[in-house]
Formats: structure tokens, sequence, C-alpha cells
């Protein structure tokens, strides 16, 4: 073995107690390299960073060839002192937080451990509830690291207020200040606004710059970049491993896989128009019968606006997220809703759904009526559609539920579904699977599946009742390119069919739809904190 190896994976399998997962695994990792580990959805990218995190088991291979052995090797300088920082790891933190919980048996709201607790945690504090905070606490702020994440401003935020991004830059933070010796960033740029996509980018350069040069530099760890495309990658990476179909695919130079990578989008786009005018016509079939079982709402007189917001304010203590805030969507408007990490546009969202009780203080109207004058959730929720990472972090509390019938729940507005589904409500999810290709997938379970595949299945879910209003809060989270272009296609094409109106949030410009004509803008800072573009 050379002397600069970092980590020799030969003739290896990843597995867990119940399950291999990648047969047979070979790759190394040397000084001097800064690697980027890609492929499509449930390809075993996922798998293989696992593997590497300690969550699953990396584990030779013995394979006999007659009276020779062929066995594999597995070495990593890093030990057990690895990190990962992803979308996945974000989820369960959140999770964590909601167990842990205590707002019913205390006489105010238990906010929970703060950004401030939770990365002391890895400096001599403790995870326990009310544990007193080590003396580092009291000047978190004047560490480089959390400059560098940029969290000063949340530090004594709960984590569960926490915007998407903020909650991985302060997983990012917690990780640099382990010690960690490998730090692994699965998807570090999704749900980030673009200053927070330049520093991750320049913090990123800064590390991987040592990697090339083979410093020894203990202070910072060494990096593994993953994505699920090829986008935005940062200039000192120099190798490329991809996996797809539970193996590896590609390993290499950066600049032979960007060769090949241009070769098969050009294959690709030509047959992307054949592929949209065959979705369009099966969408129109499976929109014919759905709209049966949607009858309720389709029989109902379209209000003028379907949403309105007067002089709203939103906040707590004193933090105050939405500032007189006055907006109208009317049917047919379909509307891109940007702003900073932190900015309001998801607690906006909460109101319109009900997850934020605020909502019954403030003159918000759904569907023509205000909130809180005797409609129940249910009645509202019956005219929205939803894709959020709340509904995600809920739905994964639920994996053992099938595909058909996370699909089929969508009619019925349930985390996972407690009643029998018709014939009809099975044969129309099938259909909308099959859309969204995962056609013969329908009794795969919805935990089994990789992060990004989760979040394909959640948006047919909130598509499949034709609802008035489709809310999308960054809708595109972890899909690979394939994922990605099939999921805009369908959401423009939801559009077209003048039936469903969308609220759209996100952050990369390549992911606004034409449609998307109205422009909401939320500056925080600002007065006013808010700017309409139509």
């Amino acid at each position: 073995m050379s002397e600069n190896t970092l980590v020799k994976i030969q003739n290896c399998s990843v597995k867990d107690l119940y399950k291999t997962y990648l047969k047979k695994i070979d790759w190394e990792m040397k000084t001097g390299e800064a690697w980027l580990v890609i492929g499509p959805n449930g390809g075993g990218k996922a798998d293989f960073l696992k593997g590497l995190s300690g969550f699953y088991d990396i584990v030779p291979n013995e394979n006999s060839f007659g009276e020779e052995k062929n066995c594999g090797e597995y070495f990593s300088d890093f030990g057990k002192s690895v990190a990962i920082v992803s979308l996945e790891v974000a989820a369960a933190l959140i999770e964590e937080e909601r167990a842990r919980d205590e707002s019913e048996i205390m006489d105010k709201e238990d906010i929970g451990r703060t950004g401030r607790q939770y990365i002391c945690e890895v400096l001599g504090g403790s995870s326990k509830k009310n544990a007193p905070l080590p003396p580092i606490a009291s000047r978190l702020e004047t560490l480089p690291e959390i400059k560098l994440c940029g969290v000063e401003k949340i530090l004594d935020r709960g984590l569960r207020y926490m915007s998407t991004g903020e909650i991985r830059r302060t997983l990012l933070c917690r990780s640099l200040l382990s010690g960690c010796r490998l730090l692994i960033l699965s998807d570090p740029f999704a749900g980030l606004d673009a200053e927070s996509r330049r520093i991750l980018l320049e913090f990123f350069d800064t590390i991987a710059k040592r990697q090339l040069s083979g410093s020894e530099e203990k202070s910072f760890p060494k990096i593994i970049l993953s994505m699920e495309r090829f986008h935005e990658i940062p200039a000192s990476i120099n190798r490329v491993l991809e996996f797809a179909d539970k193996k590896i695919s590609f390993c290499g130079e950066r600049s032979l896989y960007e060769k090949n990578l241009a070769e098969k989008n050009l294959e690709k786009e030509s047959a992307r128009k054949i592929e949209r005018d065959r979705f369009l016509e099966n969408l129109k079939k499976i929109h014919e019968a759905s709209g049966v079982i949607n009858d309720e709402i389709n029989a109902q007189a379209m209000p003028e606006s379907l949403i309105k917001f007067e002089k709203v304010n939103v906040g707590w203590e004193e933090h105050h997220v939405l500032v007189d805030l006055d907006w109208c969507v009317k049917p047919g408007e379909h509307w891109l809703i940007r702003g900073p990490n932190g900015s309001g546009k998801t607690t906006m969202l909460e109101l319109i759904t009900g997850d934020n009780m605020q909502v019954f203080r403030e003159k918000i109207y759904l569907f023509g009526k205000r909130r809180g004058t005797g409609e129940t959730i249910w009645d509202i929720k019956k005219q929205l559609g939803i894709v959020s990472y709340r509904l995600h972090v809920e739905y994964r509390m639920v994996g053992q539920t099938d595909l058909q019938d996370v699909i089929v729940s969508g009619f019925h507005d349930s985390i996972g579904l407690y009643e029998t589904a018709t014939d009809m409500e099975s044969a129309i999810a099938r259909q909308w699977l099959s859309l969204g290709g995962f056609g013969g997938r329908e009794h795969e379970l919805f935990g089994s599946l990789s992060y990004g595949e989760q979040r394909a299945i959640l948006i047919l879910r909130a598509a499949v009742k034709q609802p008035r209003v489709l809310i999308l809060d960054e809708p595109c989270h972890g899909l690979d390119e394939n994922y990605r272009s099939k999921i805009l296609d369908l959401l423009e094409t939801v559009a077209e069919t003048g039936t469903t109106t969308l609220l759209h949030v996100t952050h990369d410009p390549s992911e606004v739809l034409p449609c998307e004509k109205h422009v909401l803008e939320l500056c925080p800072g600002q007065n006013p904190m808010y700017k309409i573009f139509a």
C-alpha cells in the first residue's frame, strides 16, 4: 500500500446486519486528491457514503477461485473520525428535536436545543436537557469556524426554528469544531441562498487546495464532496467517483468525466422533448380520472382570491420574521417566492398550511374565508398540495408505508394511509408512479428509498388530487438530474392544466418555471420587508 494512501477499498461490500447494499467496490483516495462522489438517486452513492461515515459496514469479500482466494482489503487512515453533513442528517436531527419536545408538560413553549447548545456538545458540553454549557459557550461568536459558517446570529435560536439552510450550516459548523479528520458534504448547496453558496464555495476551495497540496495541517479535515448532479462544482475538485445501478460507473480524472458527461447530455436533450410530449398525453388521461375523485372541490365556485395576507406580522420574542406583509394570489397566478435563508419564506407557507398557529391572530384569507372563522384545517388541506421539508421529515417517521399508499394518501391529506384505498385510487396512484419513473415499484417501502427518491414521491403525492394550490418549498432538494428534469416538466404541465396554481420557493435560478410570472421577494431588515414583481 502506498504511503500516501488515505482510504483503500478493494473487493469490499457495503452492508449492515440485515442487508448488503453494494456488493463489490474498489476505490482508493490518496493525498493530493479532492473527490466528488456523484450519481443518480438510488444508484448507490448514498450507501457508499454511509459506509465511509460508519453508518454501514465496509467488509472485505472472500471470493474463492478454485484453490485461490481473492480476499478483499479495507483501510482508512481516518478511523472513526468521520462526520457527514447532509439533508438526511438534518432531517434526522429535526426528528430527534421533535421527540424531545416537552411543550405539552411545560408552562411555556419548549424551544429545544439552541444552535449554541448543539455546537457546544462537541466542545465539552452535554446533550442532556438543561445541562450547563461549557465555558467556551460564551465566546462561540469569536471562533473562526462560527464566522466561516455564518451562524453567529442564529446561535440562540432553537434548532426547530431554523430554516433548512440554517440548520445545515449549524451541522457544518459543529462538524468542523468536532475535530473530525474526514468531512463528507452531501449536496451542500441545496437550499442555500446566493450568499451562503458563495461562502460555502470559498470554504470548500480553501480546504480543498490544502488537500491538493498534500498539506498535513491538522486544523482542517479532509473533505469529500457529494452531489446529486454535476452543478456548481468547485474548481478544486480533480477526481470523480460515479455510482449507478448499485455499482461504480466511473472513477477517474474530472476532465475525462466532464467530456463523457457532455456527450451524454446531448443525447438526453434530444430525447427529452419526445418524452415530454408523451408525458403530457399521459398526464391528461390521469387528470381526467383523478378529477372524479376530487369532484367535491371541483364542484365549488373558484374564489376571486386563493390566498390573501393583510398587514401580516409574525415572529417570536424579539425576532420579527414577517412585517406588514400585504399579498394576494389569484387563480392562475403562479408565484416564485425568493429571499435569503431565514427571511421567512417557509414561515409564510406554514401560515397557509396551518403549521404555524400565529395564523389565527392575523388577517389571512384562504379560498375566500378568513382563517379561524369556522373552517377546519381539513377543509383547507382538501384544496392544497404540499411539498416541504417539514412534510418530508414527518413522512420519514412512517417509512414502512409502500409507495402506492404514499400516493393515495395525497387524496386524504394524511401522513401514511389509515383507510383502505379504493380500486380507482390505487389505479391512479400506479399511473402517477409510472409517470414519475417508479413504474413496477408500487410495493417498495418509502423508507427504503434514497432521500432524493423520497422527495420525488412526495411531489407526485402532492399533485395527485389536482389541488387548487400546490405549495412547493424547495421541491428539487436531493433530486438527481434525471428526476429533476421529470419533476420540473411535471410541475410546468400541472400549471398548464389551469386547475392548479403554484407557489414555488427555490434558490436555484435554473429551477424557475416559465409559468412563474409573479415574484414575491422577502428582504429582511428592509422597510418594507418585501418586494412584489408582477
